[in-house]
């Protein structure tokens, strides 16, 4: 399960995305970050429980993948 996203070459200045982060000024939260064949989906889910597609990231970008380690 993959925990955490940084698009972008330098990782100090790239872009974050976690799942359990707030997006969208509070109104939504990011639930899953999963690797698909082009790329990487993140998705959201806001207060009534509906999830959505938010942001599709192409394997052409540098990613770095962080997993969620559960012992």
């Amino acid at each position: 399960m993959i925990r955490k996203v940084s698009v972008g070459v330098d990782l100090l200045n790239a872009m974050h995305f976690i799942v359990g982060q707030s997006v969208l000024k509070d109104s939504h939260k990011i639930v899953e970050i999963k690797e698909i064949e082009s790329g990487y989906h993140i998705r959201i889910q806001n207060e009534l429980g509906e999830i959505v597609l938010w942001k599709s990231i192409n394997r052409f970008v540098p990613v770095t993948v962080e997993y969620d380690l559960n012992f």
